[in-house]
């Protein structure tokens, strides 16, 4: 064997054991119990720590090509240092947004050597790409993302749209994400915060109501069960949200709920502290509500915790720190995900290892269409891991950051739990606080959709 790791405890969705994962050519060879040996060029002894299938961040945002936020050099060290074996990128922030088949592959050609971790295309749904979706849907991107609000470059889409996309998502094998808020309500409490001279950050928060995240989800769960296109709500800040996308896939609809690790580990208290570091749309919500959050995550309400890793330049940043309408907001956090979600919820509020694997690895493989390439621990997956210490306790600091930018709402906090570790394919790319990754060793992993021609292959 390539590589053997011994001692673990192996976690699963379905539960974890004390065992050694052999690994051969890049993929899972072998799985065996406690005590079992195997000869391999490279073993790893992970005594006292937990092997977890390697992270799939279902929301990330490099903003590769044509920004300066990220990029996929920093952007995929990041993943890696947090556990992220597979991120998945979103359109918007890139120049152009990725709503065209040639968009596709300029992206590409662009980052394919140099990605740490492997990565997927999430494609675009705008105003005026509904005859490209076919093309992009051949090349296998993860899913097409749509905005129900305007978002800077990126145009939103109406009703008319939204149905028109959902319509066709049957016959891809894919399936449409949408940021859901009501465009129409928080411009009109933006217009007349500013008109009343608010400019405070709590100003953020009252323009961005519940009701008004509640009332798009609701709606896009409508067209969804009209066309019977296959939906994704992406980053729900509050209970009454996952309880919507539940009700409606107990009645057979095809939806599904992702909430942050901000929305979990931070409270509108935080966000007041600290600014536009945590300016989110939707807001981080307060702690009553953050709570409420968490119970629906604890019973397995949520399907996906994300990172919405969205990285903007310091000088924007604080153009907005006394004037909430300038700069941005946006949250760094894809190397903090992982450790936050561990810190919070496993050892703050029982959160069981087992269903973080499936919220974080099993489940987004498999709405994403890479399941069992990605997301398990079975013989013939990748040999993509997570290897944590989960008691270690530890401070981020700036310096650990492999961001563009060394800033993050997450430096200064404590966590409890660390990644050791990160395997991509067999290969490690990161290992007790350095990179050893090669540049390139990341690859482009495709959705398997109704594909028209033989681009359903896994890579590219």
């Amino acid at each position: 064997m390539d590589l053997f790791i011994k001692n673990a405890m192996i976690v699963t969705e379905n539960g974890s054991f004390r065992g050694g994962v052999a690994v051969q050519g890049g993929v899972i060879a072998q799985i065996v119990g406690d005590g079992q040996d195997i000869r391999a060029d490279s073993v790893v002894d992970a005594e006292g720590k937990y092997l977890l299938p390697g992270i799939i961040d279902a929301h990330a945002h490099f903003s590769h090509p044509g920004r300066e936020f990220e990029g996929y050099e920093t952007g995929s060290r990041a993943a890696a240092a947090g556990g992220v074996t597979t991120a998945i990128d979103m359109p918007l922030n890139d120049l152009p947004p990725m709503a065209t088949a040639d968009a596709h592959e300029k992206k590409l050609d662009m980052v394919k050597d140099i990605a740490v971790v492997d990565f997927a295309f999430w494609g675009g749904l705008i105003d005026n790409n509904l005859e490209h979706l076919e093309d992009l849907n051949d090349k296998g991107v993860a899913a097409f993302k749509a905005f129900m609000r305007t978002a800077a470059d990126y145009p939103k889409v109406n009703d008319d749209l939204l149905y028109a996309g959902l319509q066709k998502m049957p016959g891809f094998g894919n399936m449409v994400g949408v940021h859901a808020e009501n465009d129409t309500v928080i411009s009109q409490l933006e217009a007349h915060f500013k008109s009343i001279g608010r400019k405070d950050r709590a100003a953020w928060n009252d323009s961005h109501p519940c009701e008004s995240e509640l009332e798009a989800i609701s709606r896009a769960i409508f067209w969804s069960k009209s066309t019977g296109g296959e939906l994704y709500i992406c980053h729900i800040s509050h209970a009454e949200g996952v309880d919507a996308v539940r009700q409606a896939a107990l009645q057979g609809v095809k939806v599904h709920a992702e909430t942050c690790a901000h929305y979990l580990f931070f409270d509108m208290d935080d966000y007041l502290e600290v600014g536009p570091r945590l300016r989110a749309a939707p807001p981080i919500r307060a702690r009553r509500q953050v709570e409420e959050l968490w119970n629906r995550v604890l019973r397995g309400n949520v399907d996906v915790v994300a990172s919405d890793h969205s990285p903007f330049l310091p000088e924007r940043y604080r153009e907005g720190e006394n004037d909430v309408w300038k700069g941005t907001g946006g949250v760094t956090g894809i190397q903090s995900i992982l450790p936050a979600m561990i810190t919070a919820g496993v050892h703050e509020r029982g959160l069981s290892w087992e269903l973080l694997v499936r919220m974080m690895s099993s489940n987004p493989a498999r709405i994403f269409g890479l399941y069992p390439r990605k997301g398990a621990i079975l013989p013939g997956s990748d040999a993509d891991f997570a290897l944590v210490d989960p008691d270690e306790v530890w401070t981020l600091q700036a310096d650990d950051l492999f961001y563009r930018y060394r800033e993050s709402p997450y430096v200064g906090k404590e966590f409890r739990g660390r990644v050791k570790q990160t395997f991509v394919r067999g290969e490690t790319v990161f290992k007790n606080g350095e990179i050893v990754g090669v540049p390139g060793h990341g690859r482009l992993i495709r959705r398997r959709t109704n594909a028209r021609t033989d681009t359903r292959k896994a890579a590219a």
